[in-house]
């Protein structure tokens, strides 16, 4: 069935090249990967690891010792949460996402760090008990759902009395009209779900959260996309990149975020609420 979810999981599939990117990882890291050399793969949102650690700082693992990050993609977050302590659980829509999220996470030595869990699932319906959650993340997720009340309220169901929500997501800026596609999640309108940032901030109201921190990372945002573009365009072979997952849809892909930041259609933030 041609359902909006197929449709989404097609865009983030159609060129993932799973066994070649094992392949390749297997043969340039036969002791195994650390974290910053997957990040070019794993890490697809803007900030890269940077920005994971700086979302991950807004939580203690003695306190939000159990985490569901939703959108977990290629799991760069769910590793790197996992090295600091938490017991991540990682959820996505796209089957292929999971089952590779999977085998990076086993080529990955953290013989110390609590054991992780991948779902294939729908944020708008948890596959999780209520209480289930000290914290819940969204790292450029959101923005591809279409019903966000929705999944609020389930993200609102599976957390605990006082728990978190954490969010590094995209927002619509003042000039979204003029948002150039593709980007890297959506190729085109159908499934870029953007909200204003006060738009977002209501509804996390409206889902009986509080609000503790709210920052515009736009700027650092922009510098960062800026920089890895100059790394892009340079004639070399990298290792990992973006683009064992997007294809060469990438190289457009990545000159649009610029743009898109540079001419203010999008926005980047950092949310913090409790329940």
């Amino acid at each position: 069935m041609d359902s909006p979810s197929n449709r989404l999981a097609d865009h983030y599939q159609r060129a993932l090249r799973a066994d070649e990117v094992l392949a390749q990882i297997d043969a340039h890291y036969p002791d195994g990967p650390t974290l910053h050399q997957l990040a070019p793969l794993d890490q697809l949102h803007i900030g890269g690891v940077a920005a994971s650690a700086r979302l991950l700082e807004r939580l203690d693992p003695t306190t939000h010792l159990k985490v569901l990050d939703i959108g977990a993609g290629l799991g760069g977050l769910m590793r790197q949460g996992a090295a600091l302590g938490f017991q991540m659980t990682g959820l996505d829509i796209t089957p292929g996402f999971s089952a590779l999220n999977r085998a990076l996470s086993s080529r990955v030595d953290q013989p110390n760090a609590p054991p992780l869990a991948w779902v294939t699932g729908d944020a708008c319906a948890l596959p999780f008990a209520n209480n289930s959650f000290d914290a819940v993340l969204f790292q450029h997720s959101l923005l591809n759902m279409p019903d966000a009340s929705k999944v609020l309220a389930e993200s609102r169901r599976v957390l605990r009395a006082g728990g978190q929500i954490v969010m590094h997501e995209v927002v619509s800026g003042p000039n979204v009209a003029q948002l150039r596609y593709p980007v890297p999640w959506a190729a085109s309108a159908e499934h870029s779900h953007l909200l204003t940032l006060m738009a977002l901030n209501q509804l996390l109201e409206v889902n009986d959260f509080t609000l503790e921190h709210v920052e515009d990372w736009t700027h650092t945002a922009l510098e960062w996309r800026q920089r890895q573009r100059q790394k892009e365009q340079t004639p070399r072979q990298a290792v990992l990149s973006p683009q064992w997952v997007f294809g060469e849809r990438f190289l457009t892909m990545g000159k649009n975020l610029v743009d898109n930041l540079a001419q203010g259609a999008i926005k980047v933030v950092e949310i913090q609420v409790s329940c």
